[in-house]
């Protein structure tokens, strides 16, 4: 299990690193319509916090493509940290209370 958990990882850091910077600069579908029909200034709002890596850029990084594979690295990588402690908590929880049962 742990071997198909660390080739996914590894398939997920390759896609971070190689093909983010390919990513559109584009706005999203929702962001166009909202700027066509005039309406886009209406979803600005003041940021309770800002983002750790903002617009997929890393200060000090000044070349556009490494700062985006960097931040698409960082990103993959907490997200993968979050969702592994989640489920070893959930298991280590599932094992406890099956334990209390038996």
């Amino acid at each position: 299990m742990r071997r198909i958990i660390l080739i996914g990882l590894l398939i997920a850091v390759a896609i971070a690193l190689f093909l983010s910077p390919f990513a559109s600069q584009s706005p999203d579908g929702l962001e166009k319509v909202a700027d066509d029909k005039g309406f886009l200034h209406k979803g600005e709002v003041k940021e309770v916090f800002s983002a750790p890596i903002p617009d997929y850029t890393l200060p000090g990084v000044k070349h556009e493509g490494i700062a985006t594979s960097l931040a698409g690295l960082i990103g993959t990588l907490v997200v993968f940290a979050a969702a592994y402690g989640l489920g070893y908590l959930l298991k280590k929880r599932s094992e406890r209370d099956s334990r209390a049962e038996g």
